[in-house]
Formats: C-alpha cells, sequence, structure tokens
C-alpha cells in the first residue's frame, strides 16, 4: 500500500498477488473506496490482463497501471489505485504520471517473490523403495500431496517444481529399477 498527494489529489495504491481473474475482482471490489472520486485498476495473470480507467480520461489511469505492472516484470498481480479529487485538473499526462507513478512506486516497495511453474506427478512404488523414495523426493523439493497405501505398495502422488521434473523422473526409475510408471497430472 502507498499513498501520495499530486496537486491537492490523494492517490492510495493497494496490490495484491492473484490467482484468477475472480480473485483479482473479488480484491478490486473489496479495496475499492465508495466514496472515492475514482478507482481505477489493472491486473495481469499469466496472458490475461485487464484494466478500468472507471471514468478518467480513457487511457489515463487503467492502462498507465498494467504497464507499470507489466514493465516491472509481476505476474498474478492485480493494483488499484484511489484517488480522491483535491480540486486542481491534472490534465491527461498529469493523470498518466499520477497513476502510473502510483502504481510503479507500490510495487517497487512491495514485497515479491518469483513465480516457480510447478507440475504434478503420480506413481505407484513397493514397499521396499518408499523410504528411500520419499526421503529423495523431500531433498528435490518435491511436495508429497498424498500417498494411498495397497495390497502391493504404495500410490504417490507429488508436486514438484517444474525444472526438476527429469531429475525425480531419472530418480524414481532408477531407485524402483524401471518398474514405476510415472504420469503428470492433468489439472
Amino acid at each position: 500500500m502507498l499513498e501520495r498527494e499530486v496537486r491537492k489529489s490523494l492517490f492510495l495504491a493497494q496490490a495484491a498477488p492473484v490467482s484468477s481473474a475472480e480473485a483479482a475482482m473479488a480484491f478490486i471490489a473489496e479495496v475499492s473506496d465508495p466514496d472515492a472520486t475514482h478507482n481505477c485498476w489493472a491486473y495481469r495473470i499469466g496472458q490475461a490482463y485487464r484494466s478500468d480507467d472507471d471514468g478518467e480520461p480513457g487511457g489515463t489511469a487503467g492502462r498507465p497501471i498494467l504497464q507499470v505492472i507489466e514493465g516491472q516484470g509481476f505476474d498474478h498481480t492485480v493494483v488499484v489505485v484511489t484517488r480522491w479529487f483535491g480540486g486542481i485538473k491534472l490534465g491527461a499526462g498529469g493523470l498518466v504520471r499520477a497513476y502510473g507513478g502510483t502504481a510503479a512506486e507500490c510495487l517497487r516497495t512491495a514485497p515479491s517473490r518469483p513465480i516457480v511453474p510447478m507440475v504434478g506427478l503420480t506413481f505407484h512404488c513397493g514397499f521396499s523403495d518408499h523410504a528411500l523414495i520419499r526421503a529423495r523426493l523431500l531433498a528435490m523439493d518435491a511436495t508429497i500431496d498424498d500417498e494411498t497405501f495397497g495390497a502391493d505398495g504404495v500410490d504417490l502422488r507429488i508436486t514438484l517444481p517444474q525444472a526438476r521434473e527429469e531429475e525425480v523422473r531419472a530418480r524414481v526409475t532408477d531407485i524402483t529399477r524401471g518398474q514405476a510408471i510415472i504420469r503428470e497430472i492433468e489439472e
């Protein structure tokens, strides 16, 4: 959250990580102030993006916010900039600078973390291989989502960073001596 004054108008920028357009719209609805003059916003989630000027002249608020999100390399992010009019008109250039600048400073000072593409895998292993596989998976940044014990072994469902998929596949195949049939989980 970042607040700043530009020629007597108060601008408040709020940003959040989001995983879907629905989550972005829910955040926008939650933080928008109905008493404010404008609640302008933008979000980007992968290839999906959207922005809104909320009554400001076309392209002077939502688009600059979106350009800041993209320019700073953010993804899965929503930004809402709320304006309370202070009596002095800013003009189109002034609005672009005020909305874009407020959003940029908000994102510059916000904590961020890299997005790591993940993949889900499932496979079956014998009881004798289970403990070793479990230890190796945890050492390779995999999360064990589910273990189902049956009469002939264990069915595992795991999530791991996509960059480590080939390494995990090779290790599980080696440990099970080629017996495990590894499948990708389709989301």
